[in-house]
């Protein structure tokens, strides 16, 4: 396995603006500062979500620790991204040397981001299994990047089908836990290798765990796109705050993960480019005490001892009981060309 793109590291805008624009225009020049190649958002209101009632399935259950309790339409109202915030957000991204991108949730976000010229379609984990989105914005011609989440192999495999007989040539498959936290024990990133290998499309990890270990993992692994969510300050409070990166660990996990891309290399013998000069600290075979002429080679003589000028070490029992051609000091570097 040769990897020797570099990494698509997106910065999850999410619900981490507060409902603040001059907030969500702070994490963009932070995680621009950080090393962010993209910024992603999510398009949607809450009517495009869910219902506005309270019964059974709209509250949110014991199976999450930071929602529990609220209806799905209050979450949503609070997560939002104005829409009327898409156009500067897309702009300054830009101006910061990033690309824009977002999450649509139903057709008209797609219709809408067709509006913004948005270069590349996110789906998201839980809309993996709806078909018709996934085929709207593929009819676009654009990139999709789309989460796995709890997909089962069929239903990956029924998004693919939907977006390239959609339109879409360019596909890139995300490992996603959709847990929030997710723990590393659950990540499966071969599961991320295996994807690669079954769809011929691109890879990456959508990575809600803790820390960047998961993210750097799955770069060796050959991940194109890393994907974060990120806050200013986790102690700032909302709704995607517990999971999400603060700038400084999003920059940490961008270096650390360059790192491992470059070190992942390809299958290599032998010195590497730097360690031409460390070759001279091998052992090899020296005179370790004066000799005369004529004197047979020995281990009371001759040893292996560092630096590496004289002969090989594999040589000894091949040169002991040879004779010594000339005279010669302690240090004397061991060739054929001192011995008879």
């Amino acid at each position: 396995m040769k990897i020797d793109k570099k990494v698509l590291f997106v910065a999850e805008l999410s619900a981490n603006h507060n409902q603040s624009l001059d907030r969500a225009m702070e994490i963009l020049e932070s995680v621009a500062r950080a090393g962010a190649s993209a910024v992603k958002l999510q398009t949607y209101t809450p009517e495009t979500m869910t219902l506005p009632i309270s019964s059974e399935g709209f509250v949110v259950g014991k199976e999450s620790s930071l929602w529990q309790g609220k209806r799905l339409f209050d979450l949503y109202a609070e997560a939002m991204t104005p829409w009327e915030w898409h156009r500067p957000l897309f702009d300054r991204v830009i101006e910061l040397g990033m690309i824009p991108f977002s999450s649509p949730f139903d057709n008209s976000a797609v219709d809408f981001l067709e509006g913004l010229d948005c270069p590349i379609y996110k789906i998201a984990s839980f809309e993996l299994v709806d078909l018709p989105l996934i085929a709207y914005a593929a009819a676009t011609g654009k990139p999709m990047i789309i989460s796995t989440g709890m997909g089962t192999l069929q239903e990956i495999a029924d998004a693919v089908d939907a977006a390239r007989e959609g339109g879409c040539a360019d596909i890139t498959l995300l490992k996603t836990t959709s847990s929030y936290p997710a723990l590393p024990i659950h990540s499966n990133l071969m599961t991320m290798v295996e994807m690669a290998n079954i769809f011929n499309v691109k890879v990456g990890i959508s990575d809600h765990t803790l820390g960047i270990g998961a993210s750097v993992a799955a770069v060796t692994l050959g991940a194109s796109v890393v994907e974060k969510h990120v806050t200013l300050s986790r102690s700032d409070g909302g709704v995607d705050s517990e999971f999400s990166m603060e700038p400084s660990e999003f920059e940490n996990l961008v270096k650390e993960a360059e790192v491992a891309r470059q070190s992942v290399g390809k299958v290599s013998f032998g010195p590497s480019l730097g360690d031409e000069s460390s070759l001279a600290f091998r052992r090899s075979l020296y005179v370790s005490r004066n000799v005369n002429a004529g004197d047979k080679v020995s281990p009371e003589n001759v040893r292996a001892v560092r630096p590496g000028f004289g002969m090989p070490v594999k040589m000894f029992a091949s040169v002991t009981g040879m004779r010594f051609s000339t005279d010669l000091m302690a240090g004397t570097p061991l060739s054929f060309s001192n011995l008879k």
